[in-house]
């Protein structure tokens, strides 16, 4: 058997090394993977290599050739693209398209397909990357969690903290305050446990757990000023399906929301957030006077979840006085639609909400059906993204700094894996088609790849992390206790 793929793949690797003659001419497009006919890009991505789907080809030819100039060729197993080429190509044809013709070889035989489109964005992606949570769909603490960087403009991946480090520790919530890891804020659940706060690179672990609060902080929500994180209250279980197409319902038994003045290490709450109802997923607005967040009734879990159906709700927040204002305004109501609105995350502009909207629950990433949609904050319209949404999971999304692009999490390719998707908006709140992150060879990287992507966000520059750092004071005894004002 190994001879065989031996000859294969040299029999594949000579074709390669040849002129495409006599191709035959279809009049469809080219089946690729991943799906990149048609999307839209940032100029200075990382390049969108691809494969045929049909794994059998032996070989494909590629060009690219820009409407405003440039052009560059692949050949291979993959469209394996130049990285400075790439970028070159993109840059000059900011605005413009890139016209892809794609020949492939199979049975001795060259096909040549459509020329399709790959659209060159105007709105520029200056971030440096993305930061999220790899972790394998185990349920449970091991096969090293971690967090990790990505360079959108190549294809470098680094740790920014995984078990590795701090063994048998779930690390979660990292979140920074408008896509600035300046101000870092992340949680260890279990022993010895603790609440990250990170400034200029000083890292402090605080114990957010008081007497008045029931349990630690987790997902969390940076105030645009830099002082102030917000932090879901809660506990997280998870239930498993028997005899149905379902695997797995998270749920929470509590949650509350409280907020940290990460000046002094002093909790604010609200009675209006620390309520019988479960108020979750805190996010403040990008001028930082509310706070956004979800809110559901009590019921009886596990036996009750479908019963959960959490409202999108907004409270007032002063940052002088530190003070919230003392009236709920229900933007959604989950009990009156019969969904339940969930992970309300606004863009930096102050002109879009986008949030999930599932048929039950408060954790959509265990929901099949659950789906992103769009809130104009100018006339509280909202509208389902159905460029954006597939027959599967979609959430955990996240603003750009321009707040022109996001990223989200689908689980769009196999039902079941978690993988992130890039899409822009226009003005009038149009989204172009999402495309997977680039990989350098993206079929064995996401075929072979056994962990899910969860909690993306952009970064604006590389995190700066002391992980050796991380690991003396998780497992050190010393907690600074926060204390309610």
């Amino acid at each position: 058997m190994r001879k065989v793929l031996f000859f294969l793949t040299m029999l594949a690797l000579a074709a390669c090394g040849h002129r495409v003659s006599n191709p035959r001419q279809t009049d469809q497009l080219p089946d690729i993977y991943p799906d990149y006919v048609g999307v839209t890009i940032p100029a200075g991505i990382a390049p969108l290599c691809f494969s045929m789907a049909d794994e059998t080809v032996e070989c494909i030819d590629v060009v690219v050739k820009g409407t405003k100039g440039g052009e560059m060729h692949a050949q291979g197993i993959f469209a394996d693209f130049n990285l400075d080429d790439w970028h070159e190509l993109t840059r000059q044809n900011t605005g413009g398209d890139l016209m892809v013709t794609v020949c492939a070889l199979k049975d001795g035989q060259w096909t040549k397909y459509l020329d399709f489109p790959i659209h060159v964005s105007r709105y520029p992606l200056d971030d440096y990357g993305l930061t999220y949570r790899r972790i394998p769909p185990g349920y449970e603490v091991g096969g090293n969690i971690g967090i990790y960087q990505r360079d959108l403009h190549s294809f470098r991946e680094d740790p920014i903290l995984t078990e590795t480090t701090v063994p048998g520790r779930c690390m979660n919530c990292h979140t920074a305050n408008r896509n600035d890891p300046s101000r870092l804020t992340m949680q260890i659940r279990g022993d010895n446990g603790g609440t990250l706060i990170q400034k200029d690179g000083r890292q402090q672990w605080l114990n957010t757990k008081t007497d008045s609060t029931k349990s630690a902080g987790s997902y969390a929500s940076w105030h645009p000023a830099g002082d102030y994180c917000a932090y879901a209250v809660n506990a997280v279980h998870q239930s498993f399906y028997v005899g149905t197409g379902q695997r797995i319902e998270v749920h929470h038994s509590f949650s509350d929301v409280m907020l940290l003045d990460t000046r002094n290490n002093q909790l604010v709450l609200s009675p209006l957030l620390q309520t019988e109802d479960l108020e979750i997923f805190p996010a403040f607005s990008a001028a930082g006077d509310t706070l956004y967040y979800s809110s559901s009734k009590p019921c009886q879990m596990p036996a009750e979840y479908e019963k959960v159906k959490c409202s999108l709700c907004a409270l007032s927040f002063d940052a002088a006085s530190g003070t919230f204002g003392s009236t709920v305004d229900t933007l959604l109501n989950g009990p009156a639609t019969g969904k339940s609105f969930v992970l309300a995350r606004p863009s930096f502009d102050g002109r879009w909400l986008m949030y999930t909207v599932a048929d039950c629950g408060n954790f959509p990433v265990c929901r099949p059906e659950a789906d992103l949609w769009l809130m104009d904050l100018r006339t509280k319209e909202t509208r389902p993204l159905t460029e954006l949404n597939s027959g599967q999971t979609e959430s955990w999304h996240s603003w750009s700094t321009n707040s022109r692009w996001v990223v989200f999490a689908s689980k769009r390719e196999d039902g079941m894996y978690t993988q992130l998707f890039l899409s822009s908006i226009d003005d009038k709140g149009h989204m172009t088609k999402p495309f997977l992150l680039p990989q350098r060879n993206p079929r064995k990287f996401y075929h072979e790849l056994m962990d899910a992507y969860n909690v993306a966000d952009f970064t604006k520059v590389k995190v700066d992390f002391d992980a050796r750092e991380a690991y003396r004071q998780v497992f050190g005894p010393e907690r600074i206790q926060v204390k309610i004002r």
